[in-house]
């Protein structure tokens, strides 16, 4: 079993991506030829390091809209589709505003269950369980022709020694385009979860049936290679060490009104942990770059808690 570890997730892209153009066998899937490794794993020792730290790859607005789809429990193309706006493209019909695939209501209410809240429970009553597993693929999706069907088929999550792990399974992974979205936002669900039960955040493992490279983007993961990053160290701030979701459902309410273009309260960013605030602050930043206004951006910049983020910031001021 191919299998690649590292503190980071630049780490675990560039040794992977490498070993793909390398060693790929080559397939020809529905979306195109691509190259091709067969069960992989992918471990990230450190997965607060969850944002690539290059230009190519670091794509902190977009990972963050996506945490919020997951979060929100929602299926609404309109939502993610503000920050990813090629998921316009699955939009079956001009009623059917829903997405089929979306992650959101198979964690939060599937078939009547929340399955993040049942993963939870169960590890609050035996913290040696091995039964907290969120299922993603439903049996439907194999049955049916949808447009795009997940590609994570469960979430695990294990406490050994006081510390949350996370166990991913994917049927198939991008490795240039998906990974960076997948690896962030689940260990993201993670970090919720050991704040949620009171514990360490331990390691994530990433197991992938199909880990691939579509030929048309080998190009720009080339690039990405031969980029470089600024620090494999550099890592989110830990979350608060505390229950989360009180904040998690004031990040809900404030994003669904900066997506819509409302004016905030001005006491909301001093209402909130800096933790938060500064994710609230990406968010009018990044409604600030749609709307090209640079000053704006650099503001927001200054008022950040966390300096993480500035590299990321400033590319983005560069371009406008």
């Amino acid at each position: 079993m191919p299998s690649y570890s590292g503190d980071t997730l630049d780490d675990v892209m560039k040794t992977s991506i490498t070993d793909i153009i390398s060693h790929g066998s080559e397939i020809h899937p529905t979306r195109g030829r691509a190259k091709e490794l067969e069960g992989v794993l992918l471990e990230i020792c450190n997965p607060l390091a969850r944002i690539s730290r290059t230009e190519t790859r670091g794509k902190p607005f977009s990972c963050i809209g996506e945490l919020i789809w997951y979060l929100s429990g929602s299926d609404e193309l309109d939502l993610i589709a503000y920050y990813l706006p090629y998921y316009q493209h699955y939009q079956s019909t001009h009623i059917d505003q829903s997405y089929f695939g979306a992650y959101g209501p198979r964690l939060f209410n599937w078939r009547d269950i929340d399955q993040f809240s049942n993963a939870t429970n169960i590890l609050k009553s035996n913290k040696w369980s091995r039964r907290a597993v969120i299922q993603i693929f439903d049996a439907a999706d194999a049955s049916g022709l949808h447009r795009d069907v997940p590609c994570t088929c469960t979430l695990q999550f294990l406490v050994r020694e006081n510390r949350l792990n996370l166990i991913v399974n994917m049927r198939s992974n991008d490795a240039f385009l998906g990974l960076p979205h997948d690896v962030f936002c689940f260990t993201m669900l993670q970090e919720i979860m050991a704040r949620t039960l009171e514990c360490e955040l331990g390691q994530y493992r990433h197991f992938v049936g199909s880990l691939h490279l579509y030929c048309r983007n080998e190009s720009r993961a080339r690039s990405f290679l031969d980029e470089g990053w600024q620090s494999t160290r550099a890592a989110m701030p830990p979350m608060p060490a505390c229950n989360p979701w009180e904040s998690i459902a004031n990040l809900l309410v404030v994003e669904r009104q900066i997506r819509r273009g409302e004016v905030l309260d001005p006491g909301v960013l001093s209402s909130l942990d800096p933790y938060w605030a500064d994710l609230v602050r990406l968010l009018l930043i990044f409604r600030n770059l749609k709307c090209a206004e640079k000053e704006g951006v650099i503001h927001l910049k200054e008022e950040m808690t966390s300096r993480v983020y500035d590299s990321f910031i400033d590319d983005r001021i560069a371009r406008l």
